[in-house]
């Protein structure tokens, strides 16, 4: 089955996120331009538009994420959307921070009115929507049949653009070779300082690799009236994000902390959920595709989460619609398009490990002395917190003998309060 000899190619996609709408959109882009017709139908429950759920993602949109909407989706970017500009970095390691720039601004805003913006964007091109669940999905010779809560649904292929749903995975689990990815946990929260405090602020993203064990990185994210403040690790909870909070490197980027609640009875309200940091096993096979956060296809520490889900949205339409939905089909052309991201995962991996050693040894504060000297080792900094490099690039930069011999001078000895909990408030 190809698209230039089907007269009617019908895909399922379950998931209304950036992955999901993504993938509607480029079939459809690519049916319009081929003359062709394609049935797309659309499996979402949420509704984005009320605005009535908390996306854990923090709602970061950087470069090339305008052109693949513009350029592949045929969609104008909504700059406006936009709660602020990102032009820079702020990476924290115990008592040390340096400043990053960044060339090629991002822009924060909310994910859930960024997700009802993509859906919405799906529905005014006619692409079927069915507000329902999945429940159950077989695969045939000739034809995929997923069960919902709400109706029946045949097709030739069926997508899973589902993030970490559990049911979701559970569902294809049972009937697909697909196990969902390894995943780090993330606690989110937000919190109203004033307006006057978040001038102060400015437009830069705070970024910490503490040297609890319990967290990997956090960050602080303005967000035009508010910040966004998140963890992630292995086990995080809301005590960890309390500790976090609280803990003088932080606070004291929190201002009027103490007051959190004059402000908005919100403030301070824990979120939970996951992300990714390794590869789905079986994420695609015999009609059948899985991307975005589904499938693992994302930086394996972190950063760019939304970009690489429209990307492999974009390619696993792109490889249904040019090679068909059979498993070599996708082996040969889903797998191949997304070899920028698979070759980088292993490093990813390494990068992450290598950061929580060095963060729980304290050595990570002499890579950012050192980086004050040396624009290489900013690079590599920016490349890595920003999301903007591949990390085998970031790591050849920063493994460069000159980088090294810097690092190594600037290494001292932890001093005693350094390996002490270090908190601002009780």
């Amino acid at each position: 089955m190809t698209a230039s000899g089907a007269s009617n190619l019908r895909v399922i996609i379950i998931g209304g996120g950036p992955a999901g709408t993504s993938c509607a959109l480029r079939l459809n882009a690519l049916a319009r331009q081929g003359n062709h017709n394609v049935d797309v139908t659309l499996l979402e429950a949420k509704r984005f538009e009320t605005e009535s759920h908390y996306n854990q993602c923090v709602g970061v949109l950087s470069p090339p994420l305008p052109s693949l909407l513009e350029e592949a989706l045929e969609v104008p970017f909504p700059h406006h959307l936009g709660r602020a500009e990102i032009d820079g970095y702020v990476l924290h390691a115990g008592r040390e921070q340096i400043l990053l720039e960044d060339p090629n601004p991002s822009i924060a805003l909310r994910r859930v009115q960024f997700d009802a913006y993509m859906l919405g964007q799906v529905q005014a091109r006619g692409i079927r929507v069915i507000r329902a669940r999945a429940v159950d999905v077989e695969r045939h010779t000739d034809r995929v049949l997923l069960y919902t809560d709400a109706e029946p649904v045949e097709g030739d292929v069926v997508v899973g653009a589902f993030g970490l749903d559990e049911g979701c995975a559970a569902i294809f689990a049972r009937s697909t070779p697909y196990r969902p990815p390894k995943a780090l946990e993330s606690v989110v929260t937000k919190y109203h300082p004033g307006e006057q405090e978040m001038a102060a602020f400015g437009s830069r993203i705070h970024a910490f690799l503490p040297a609890d064990p319990k967290i990997e990185f956090g960050g602080i994210t303005p967000k035009g009236n508010h910040l966004t403040i998140n963890i992630a690790g292995l086990h995080v909870d809301a005590p960890a994000l309390n500790g976090f909070l609280r803990s003088s490197e932080v606070w004291r980027h929190l201002p009027n902390l103490d007051q959190a609640g004059s402000h908005d009875p919100n403030d301070l309200r824990a979120f939970k959920g996951r992300f990714p940091r390794a590869r789905a096993a079986g994420y695609y096979g015999e009609r059948y595709i899985i991307i975005g956060d589904a499938a693992g296809l994302v930086r394996s520490f972190k950063g760019k989460g939304v970009t690489t889900a429209i990307l492999t949205g974009i390619r696993a339409a792109e490889a249904i619609w040019r090679y068909g939905a059979t498993e070599a089909a996708f082996g040969h052309a889903y797998r191949q398009a997304n070899k920028d991201l698979l070759k980088d995962l292993p490093y990813g991996r390494l990068v992450r490990r290598l950061t929580i050693l060095l963060s729980r040894h304290h050595w990570m504060e002499a890579i950012l002395r050192a980086a004050k000297e040396s624009e290489g080792l900013r690079e590599a900094l920016r490349g890595a917190v920003s999301g903007a490099q591949p990390y085998r690039q970031v790591l050849a930069l920063a493994t460069r003998p000159n980088h090294l011999a810097a690092i190594l001078r600037h290494l001292r000895p932890a001093k005693p309060e350094d390996t002490a909990t270090d908190t601002a408030r009780p």
